[in-house]
Parts: structure tokens; sequence; C-alpha cells
């Protein structure tokens, strides 16, 4: 069977599989599982293009990961075929271990379990599937290899998951203005010491990057409307978890019943096996299914919650410089209340609060995106850049909201 395949990729044109074993992983189910989960969640309500899904995403990193080694051999940086492979595996298998609805319920089902720890068991039990031919990718994608830019590559403030997701988010939601400039970035890279750089003429594309992310940031995934419905899904699922866990029926896949019956942390992954094999079961579809049959469920808020997100009549929010007062919000929560013949602690449940951040730039991490001047001297892009845009965006922005239903507004 031929396994070095290509196919037609709308942002890119032409996309090769180079080698079986990148073929081997495509095919296996915990990578086509990504077919089933849409990389930008509930961003489809405000932008109706905004369908694509992890596994597209996925093959689009992998894809500018051979740009960018390509880039590199041809400037003389020695890396072997294994190598070469190793680092497309870790590109193409960092988003394996994603939960449905993009980052959504990280935190309302799951006790803050972070995506990438569960692509790193994922990644460790195909090793052991694939006879230990992973291992190269996982020490790489952990940071432990010792040629640190590979890791660059994989997971930085200017790494091959970046380039995609603003290349492939800008394309899919229409927004132009969110393009990266993804090829002459990479056209730009280079190696001193191991670590990666960039050659100097980069440092006005950098600057563009930056910009680019910033503004998707604040227009695709933290636009307001956005943000809404997608607070509106993890109070959804909270409610649905806390009903499951006092003993009322929640209907719902086996594997979504599994996790809101019962709290797992981190830990438990590691312990038992069989966490991670409900895990691997559960996409959007578990997700929409369950919503909609909760739409006539007997609790009024998760009914309430339910009915308005399959019909998007998503909350009203308001966003603030400063956070929302003690007062105002039981103010909101009295007028739910009364609105929906709710007791206090159940109309509390209607109105969520909290905070938006954005930083396009971390200049004081240990992982700053680096320029190689014609001297010879690496230094921080902020150091390189003869113009104050770089500097403003190091600077975190916050914003704070409330979100509540509407009709309260109506009476």
């Amino acid at each position: 069977m031929n396994k070095k395949k290509i196919f037609n990729d709308p942002v890119y044109g032409f996309v090769t599989v180079p080698t079986e074993l990148l073929f081997d992983l495509i095919e296996h189910p915990y990578f086509q599982r990504l077919r089933r989960i849409q990389q930008l969640g509930l961003t489809g309500f405000v932008y109706p293009g905004a369908l694509h899904t992890r596994f597209h995403h996925a093959l689009g990193a992998m894809h500018l990961m051979q740009l960018a080694l390509r880039t590199l051999k041809d400037k003389g940086v020695p890396i072997s075929s294994r190598e070469g492979e190793a680092a497309q595996i870790a590109i193409l298998l960092h988003d394996v271990g994603h939960g449905p609805l993009s980052h959504a319920l990280e935190t309302s089902i799951f006790q803050d379990i972070p995506h990438e720890q569960l692509s790193l068991f994922l990644m460790e039990r195909l090793n052991a599937e694939f006879g230990g031919r992973l291992g190269l990718a996982i020490e790489m994608f952990q940071g432990s290899y010792a040629r640190e830019f590979f890791h660059q590559l994989i997971s930085s403030q200017l790494d091959m998951d970046r380039l995609d997701y603003l290349n492939r988010d800008s394309f899919y939601t229409g927004v132009q203005e969110g393009r990266p400039g993804a090829d002459r970035l990479i056209k730009m890279l280079q190696v001193m010491n191991e670590r990666l750089v960039l050659e100097e003429k980069a440092v006005y594309s950098v600057e563009n990057f930056l910009v680019s992310r910033r503004l998707m940031y604040w227009q695709v995934y933290l636009h307001k409307t956005v943000t809404s419905a997608e607070q509106m899904v993890i109070r959804t699922m909270q409610r649905a978890r806390d009903l499951a866990r006092a003993g009322v029926p929640v209907p719902g896949s086996s594997c979504l019943t599994f996790f809101l019956g019962r709290a797992v942390t981190l830990g438990d992954f590691e312990t038992d096996p069989s966490i991670l094999n409900h895990f691997v079961e559960l996409d959007d579809t578990d997700i929409w299914s369950a919503i909609k049959s909760w739409k006539s469920h007997a609790d009024p808020v998760l009914s309430f919650l339910a009915k308005s997100l399959i019909n998007r009549q998503l909350f009203k929010i308001v966003i603030s410089p400063d956070p929302y007062d003690e007062e105002f919000q039981l103010g909101i929560v009295e007028l739910i209340a009364e609105r929906f013949g709710l007791a206090t602690d159940d109309a509390r449940e209607l109105m969520i609060t909290g905070r938006l951040s954005n930083t396009a730039y971390d200049a004081g991490s240990n992982d700053t995106i680096n320029i190689l001047t014609k001297a010879g001297k690496v230094v921080n892009v902020t150091e390189a850049s003869d113009l104050p845009n770089i500097q403003a965006l190091s600077q975190k922005v916050q914003k704070f909201y409330i979100c509540y239903p509407k009709e309260i507004l109506r009476d």
C-alpha cells in the first residue's frame, strides 16, 4: 500500500505526508478523532465559516514543520531524517489530547487538566503501540531533547502551531488582517547554538506576526459574543456535572456521563488506564447531543441554558476595564431570580463574570523570540526593533465581563 500521500489543503495547497509512520499515525483512531473537534469551538456562532477542525490544524502544522526543517537544512543546519520525522510527529500529535469545543471544557468537567498533558499520555500510548518509534518525538515535545530548537519549533512564542492556527483561523473566519506572514518568517529561521533565531531582516515580519496575533485574539478568540457562548457552554457543563454528582439523572453518551459523574484529576489519568479510554471517545458530538437532550431536563437552569445555546439566544455580555462590584452583581442576580422565578442560588448560575487578558508577546519569559544581528549577536526582538510596537505588544491587556440573560432587560 502506498502511504506517501498528497492532499489538497485550502490554505497551503498540496501537502505531503512524507513517511509511512506519519501516515499510520494520521490513520490511527486517536488522530481521526480530531475530525470531530472543531478548531474554534463556539466561534462559528459569530463567524459562520469557522467550522474547520483540529484535524485540519494538525496537518497544517505538520506541513509548516516540513517547510521549516527544509529551510534550516538548506542553511547548513544538520538534521537527520530521524530527527526530521520525529519533529513532524511531535507537531502532528501536539493537539491529540484536546477535548471537545476548543478549551471550553478543560475547567468544567475536568479538574484543570491541560490538553498538552493528555496529548503526552496519548503519545506515550502510541509509542508503546508502535514499538518505541515515537521516543524521540516525545523528547522533542517535552523539551528534553538536547537540540532545543526542535522543541521551539513545536512549542514556543513563534512555533509552527501558532503560525498555522493564525493562518488557518484568519482564512476560515475571513479576518484577513490576522494573516501572520508565515512563509516569510519560516524563510528567515536560523539556528545558533542549537537555539532558534531569526535573521535581522525578519524584525518587521515578527512585528506583523505579533500584531496579527493580538488582533486575532480580540477580534476572534476573545470576541465578546464568542466569550458569551463559551462561558454559557462551560456553565451548562458545570450545572450538568453538579447535578450528576448530586445523584440527579443527567442523560448523555457513556463517555460524557463517565466524566460528569466523577471528579477526575491528572493523577487519576496516570493510575487508571480506563479513564483515558473514555476520554478518546469524547468529542463535540457528545456535547451537542447532550445539550440538545437537556432542553427538556427537569432542572430549570440546565434546561434554560441548553435551550439558549441550541437556539443561539446568547447572554448579553458587557465589557468593562474594571471588575464588577458585588453590589452590581447582586442586583443582576435579583433581576434574574424575579424574571424566572428562581431561588437566589439558582439565579446566580445564570450570571457569569470573568476576565479576558491578552499578551501578544511575553518579552520577560525564558522563551523569547530572538534575532541574529548582522554583527553575529543574538538579541531579544524587543531590542532589535527600532519601532515601539513590539514593546507595546508585550504589555498585558485585561478586560472584565459580566454575562446574563437578555430577558431581564425586557420587563
